[in-house]
């Protein structure tokens, strides 16, 4: 007999986001809490959060904290407290036991000799390596007095079971794959199988979206439900993630947590979630969806089968497209200490003022937070100014000449403006017979120290009169010099 998983839909939907705090949150993770917040949010429904922290050995508060405020960075924030799983080990033992005195667990006596002596027979006769269920009709009594014990789930052995998964589609076992599993081990402590189920079904779930890793574990999970008579949650397993190379994602893809995406790459939130969004689901040929666009659209049934890759130069595009919309005063609450800590000072109000109103020349061209800062640096440095090889080559020649006149004009400017110092810019190339670029190439070195910046006259006119003529001063002085 079959037995087929189609559970009703229910009016409120409840979504929950369950990592374990063993270390970062890294970018699965958290495309997966993305996908829940979205289903919750278009559906006007609950986004719960669980720490599932039972394995006390490797779960550590830096971990949790950094998922907390990786969460929090990424916009997703979650309804009421969240829920900690080690917290919660009676209750789960407490169905433990529920499911026993019903008959739909029992005891296994069986020791880790036996067991490894049925796994070693298992794998000598090619055998799937499962529990043979040896206690599964044996009376208790015929254990030895005060022997160890686990309770075991006394699964299905007939028939299939099938669910109908929102992202897989039907997918159908057989259910003497499954093997009666350990709900509770013989010291008393609730397995994270047993743990999850209780969690979620005493929190109100009604859609388990996951990884497809666990696609397994909902057959085992459902025979859980079902003994305990409890509703059926909609399944909804995602692809996981892998690397460009099409290999399941690793450290040597350089996988990183969220904060590394903001610390270390200078990621903006908003960048990242529409990255994840577009890691397994789409709308259309649409890269660039933001957050209120994406808890419209979103759709469980738009999320592709199979795995995504990574692209690191898409997440670079769409950087650069949340930066160029950002607001400027809030670039430079980002961009500030990073300039700080490559001039070695923090930024003045004044200094922050300048960095303000440069910010709609210097956004265009930056592609993470880095290169913003980066780009910005020629406005704070010290003078005189530390050339790089190419503005170098740029100075020499006619060059110091050549500053010399561009200073004599700059410096009869009336109004230092950008409209001012091209003019004044114009008139020079024009005596001297040059193109405009061959005039700005050599001023860029002396102000920057670079062969790259914005606009020559936005660079002038950002700098100011006296410090842009005392750095041009600077260069002739140099030339002069040698």
């Amino acid at each position: 007999m079959s037995a087929s998983v189609d559970p009703v839909s229910r009016p409120a939907v409840v979504t929950r986001f369950a990592p374990s705090p063993t270390g970062f949150l890294h970018i699965g993770g958290a495309r997966t809490a993305l996908f829940n917040w979205l289903l919750a949010r278009r559906a006007g429904g609950r986004f719960l959060l669980r720490i599932e922290d039972t394995d006390r050995a490797r779960s550590t508060q830096p971990a949790i904290d950094a998922i907390l405020e990786g969460l929090r960075w990424l916009g997703l924030d979650w309804d009421g407290d969240a829920v900690f799983q080690f917290q919660r080990a009676d209750r789960h033992a407490e169905v433990a036991n529920a499911l026993l005195a019903t008959g739909h667990a029992y005891r296994c006596y069986a020791t880790a000799a036996e067991l490894e002596a049925m796994r070693a027979e298992q794998k000598a006769n090619k055998q799937p390596l499962r529990y043979d269920g040896r206690w599964r009709d044996r009376d208790p009594a015929e254990a030895p007095p005060g022997a160890p014990f686990v309770i075991r789930l006394r699964a299905e052995q007939t028939g299939a079971t099938t669910i109908h998964d929102r992202v897989q589609g039907d997918v159908t076992v057989q259910n003497a794959e499954l093997d009666d599993m350990i709900l509770l081990r013989s010291d008393g402590t609730p397995t994270y199988m047993l743990a999850v189920v209780v969690d979620d079904h005493d929190m109100g779930v009604t859609h388990v979206v996951r990884g497809d890793d666990h696609l397994n574990n909902a057959f085992r999970q459902l025979g859980i439900i079902r003994a305990m008579g409890w509703p059926e949650p909609i399944y909804a397993h995602i692809p996981l993630i892998h690397g460009p190379d099409g290999a399941k994602l690793s450290k040597r893809h350089g996988a990183l947590g969220v904060e590394a995406y903001r610390d270390e790459l200078g990621i903006l939130p908003e960048a990242l979630g529409n990255y994840l969004l577009r890691l397994g689901w789409g709308h259309g040929d649409t890269d660039i969806i933001d957050r209120d666009a994406a808890t419209r659209l979103f759709d469980l049934a738009d999320v592709g089968r199979s795995p995504s890759r990574t692209d690191a130069k898409k997440l670079e595009n769409l950087n650069g497209h949340y930066i160029r919309e950002a607001d400027d005063a809030r670039l430079v609450d980002l961009v500030a200490p990073r300039i700080a800590g490559l001039i070695g000072r923090d930024l003045s109000e004044p200094d922050r003022d300048l960095l303000r109103r440069g910010m709609p020349e210097l956004k265009p061209r930056a592609r993470d937070l880095n290169d913003l800062a980066d780009g910005a640096l020629f406005l704070f440095r010290t003078r005189p100014l530390e050339m790089d090889d190419k503005a170098n080559a740029l100075l020499q020649g006619e060059a110091p000449a050549l500053l010399a006149s561009i200073a004599d004009e700059l410096a009869a400017v009336g109004t230092w403006d950008v409209a001012g110092v091209e003019a004044a810019l114009r008139a020079v190339a024009e005596r001297a017979g040059l193109g405009l670029g061959k005039v700005a190439q050599p001023l860029r070195a002396a102000l920057t120290g670079r062969t790259t910046s914005p606009g020559i006259f936005d660079v002038l006119a950002l700098l100011g009169r006296k410090e842009s003529l005392d750095r041009i001063g600077d260069r002739i002085a140099t030339a002069t010099a040698q």
